[in-house]
């Protein structure tokens, strides 16, 4: 059997005649102004959702006696951001739409987790069925611990230590710093 006869010099591995038949690694041929552009959703989604916010906000009824910050600051820090951040996103895929075609000629499956899925949201309804036996406390930081694991953690003590001083951070958080109860379950006594 002979070789395969070498490209000629100076070409590339790239550059090398494709066999027939073999399908052409070049990139698509835009057909459309909106190739390239599909990030512009999430600047729409974000808009949507500031918009929604901004609703809420001018219809809100608020006592004349309410303090600083009062209940439509924080909503509106996030209309703001929102708004902001669509701006920004929208300009990035107009002025550099993403062509996945150009960088590879690969097709790529897409992929989910499902142990992580799984594990995240039965620790999210194991935190909605107990927050009230448990309270805030115990309910957050299991949810927490259920999450890492979900994603691969493989340091319970940490997690569970980590979990319980944050969950801590924000009950102490809403219930000193902002006046708001959360509820206490076993460890305020009440059961």
């Amino acid at each position: 059997m002979s070789n395969p006869v070498p490209p000629p010099t100076g070409m590339a591995e790239t550059q090398r005649p494709q066999p027939a038949g073999t399908p052409d690694a070049t990139p698509a041929v835009r057909t459309s102004w909106r190739d390239g552009r599909s990030g512009l959703l999430l600047s729409l989604l974000m808009v949507l959702f500031s918009t929604y916010l901004l609703i809420g906000i001018l219809t809100m009824d608020v006592g004349e006696g309410t303090d600083f910050p009062g209940p439509k600051f924080f909503p509106g820090i996030l209309m703001v951001a929102g708004y902001v951040l669509a701006v920004l996103l929208a300009l990035h895929y107009l002025r550099s739409p993403e062509h996945p075609t150009e960088t590879s000629a690969r097709t790529y499956r897409t992929f989910t987790d499902w142990s992580a899925v799984l594990w995240s949201a039965g620790g999210f309804l194991l935190f909605a069925l107990t927050l009230e036996t448990l309270g805030w406390i115990i309910a957050a930081a299991m949810l927490f611990w259920f999450v890492a694991k979900g994603f691969g953690s493989r340091r319970p003590l940490f997690d569970v230590s980590f979990a319980l001083l944050i969950s801590s951070a924000i009950y102490l958080a809403f219930s000193v710093g902002l006046g708001l109860n959360l509820p206490s379950g076993i460890l305020g006594g009440s059961f």
